[in-house]
């Protein structure tokens, strides 16, 4: 009797790091809080909207490319593993281009976006126990080759990026220590931030709960207005004072006021592997300020950061070192093509000049001499002849002899280095002054946010959409990536702490290496070459996931994920009875 061979068909994608991203989308119950928001009309086919985002957001995180021209041909390849790690039938027709340029003009409704913005943060809060106590705010630009208009977004402004494009700009507020965004503006690239400051706290802090939270931003948000606002709200601030206005008439004195402590300032400590290290001294005063009826007592903190003074004071320095040589140069010795000064007031000016160029007037100081020599000439008409006679004349040029550092005067500039001023509400018990300086030293947190935009896994810049609605929803759409990168880092983190271990695997080019802070960047790198195996027979199909490793494993368990998140996957349908069994 003859055996019928069976036919199959096998296929492969590779699924890589999409799994472990969709995971943590569900843990964050990010398509659920979308689809909230967003609501699908009865009309519409296919999955709903908070999914095609969160599935959308995969991709660009995983390929490194928001464009959405992309979108459906990826969506093709990994179908197979959406469906299974979704639960639901996913089609390419709900990642055409059309739809998620719909999805992003969701996202740009400014109402909508702020009640996903709240509900985003609040549920966050909530499931990851995130601390509220501090938030920071700082903007940032993005720059393109765009036209512009009198009403676009995409204008020349102060540019962090490229002066000669245009620009948006983007303001955020982020939950500290995480770097969180919690609230994220973008107008005009024109704008000054000082405006933009109070509306964007406005949104972070009707997130957070309760009163007496500390903002912290850089000198912009030091304005009178921004600080009355959160005093009024009851709030704290932390700022260093912007040097203009009557700061900068007072700084000089506070200053004088600081070196004059000495060894009775306040000082400031650091420890780490390498020992406890000096940073920072200073001293605090009490000042009243008023702003429209409003009247509060503001803390001055007068601080010298050591490492900033060090390197102003070798900046320093190497400009005294430069104007030095450009002073000798100013009287070369007397050759062919060589100019002499001959006036000493022409001199004075030009040495004036050379000190004023490197800002070390008073620090150098230089003698010169007046050189005369007579010479005998012939004047007159012709080449001899009685129109002819000899003139004696006076040859006279100055010669700088010596240039030398003013010894009293540097050591008094160098004590004024590395001295600003910051301004704070919040009593001692809150903020005391050390930590108001430890505190402002991790403003860089917010930074990283702006960072990941930037990189290479969301890449703002360039954006591929034109549309200005497009633009606001495509930079929404993205900082919930950020959200999702900050969130991922900081689970992981936590629980190397808690297990006082590290992890390894991380790094291909030494997997023995371990480290106790790793990046989400570097996380879902490591999940390579894991594939999902598809074999189709006549009457059922299997899965199967190849590639999977102890150190996928083990990052699964840091983040909080199922354990059986990739193995799952892997079950055999049969096509007659639809019955599912896990392999």
């Amino acid at each position: 009797m003859r055996e019928v061979q069976e036919q199959m068909e096998i296929n492969a994608e590779c699924i890589d790091d999409v799994v472990v991203l969709l995971g943590q989308m569900k843990q964050m119950n990010l398509p659920s809080l979308l689809d909230q928001r967003i609501r699908r009309h009865p009309l519409e086919e296919g999955i709903s909207w908070g999914w095609v985002l969160s599935i959308w957001l995969a991709y660009v995180i995983s390929q490194g490319d928001h464009r959405k021209l992309s979108v459906r041909d990826w969506v093709r390849q990994t179908r197979e593993t959406l469906t299974l790690a979704t639960g639901l039938e996913i089609r390419e027709l709900d990642f055409t281009d059309d739809r998620l340029t719909i999805a992003l003009r969701h996202l740009s409704h400014d109402e909508r976006w702020n009640q996903i913005e709240q509900d985003l943060a609040q549920g966050l809060i909530r499931v990851y126990n995130l601390p509220q106590e501090t938030i920071r705010v700082d903007a940032t630009t993005v720059s393109g080759y765009r036209e512009g208009g009198e009403d676009s977004l995409w204008q020349f402004g102060h540019s962090k990026d490229d002066a000669t494009l245009r620009q948006v700009k983007m303001m955020m507020a982020a939950l500290d220590p995480l770097g969180l965004p919690v609230a994220m503006d973008m107008v005009a690239g024109q704008h000054a931030d000082d405006r933009l400051y109070v509306p964007v706290l406005k949104r972070a802090l009707s997130c957070l709960k309760g009163k007496g939270k500390l903002a912290v931003g850089d000198c912009k948000m030091s304005a009178i207005a921004i600080r009355a606002y959160l005093q009024g709200d009851e709030q704290y601030y932390l700022t260093p004072l912007s040097q203009v206005g009557e700061v900068a008439k007072q700084m000089d004195a506070w200053i004088e006021a600081g070196v004059a402590l000495g060894e009775k300032a306040s000082t400031v400590f650091i420890t780490d592997e390498q020992g406890t290290e000096q940073i920072a001294r200073g001293y605090e005063l009490k000042r009243w300020c008023t702003y429209e009826g409003q009247t509060w007592e503001e803390r001055v903190l007068v601080v010298q950061s050591l490492a900033w003074a060090d390197a102003q004071r070798q900046n320093l320095e190497k400009r005294l070192e430069k104007a030095k040589k450009e002073l000798l140069a100013l009287t070369p010795p007397v050759g062919q093509g060589k100019r002499q000064i001959k006036e000493e007031a022409v001199l004075r000016e030009r040495a004036e000049a050379i000190l004023s160029k490197y800002e070390v007037t008073g620090l150098l100081t230089y003698t010169y001499q007046r050189e005369s020599q007579m010479t005998e000439k012939l004047v007159g008409s012709g080449r001899s002849g009685p129109n002819r006679e000899r003139q004696v004349i006076e040859q006279v040029r100055y010669q700088i002899l010596t240039v030398s550092r003013d010894e009293q005067a540097f050591a008094k500039r160098v004590a004024a280095l590395g001295w600003r001023a910051y301004a704070t509400n919040a009593p001692e018990s809150r903020l005391s002054f050390e930590n108001a300086v430890l505190e402002y030293r991790n403003e860089y947190r917010v930074e990283r946010g702006f960072g990941r935009f930037k990189g290479d896994c969301l890449g703002i810049a360039p954006m591929f959409v034109k549309r200005e609605d497009q633009v606001r929803g495509l930079a929404r759409f993205l900082s919930i990536a950020v959200r999702l990168f900050t969130l991922t880092e900081f689970v992981c983190r936590r629980n190397l702490k808690e297990q006082k271990r590290a992890v390894a695997g991380l790094y291909l080019d030494s997997p023995v290496k371990t480290t106790t802070k790793p990046t989400t960047e570097r996380l879902l790198r490591a999940f390579l070459h894991i594939k999902l195996i598809t074999i189709t027979f006549s009457d059922r199909t299997i899965y199967q996931v190849q590639g999977l490793s102890s150190v996928h494993q083990d990052v699964i368990e840091l983040l909080d994920l199922p354990p059986d998140l990739y193995t799952s996957l892997a079950r055999t349908v049969s096509r007659v009875t639809q019955a599912t069994t896990v392999a």
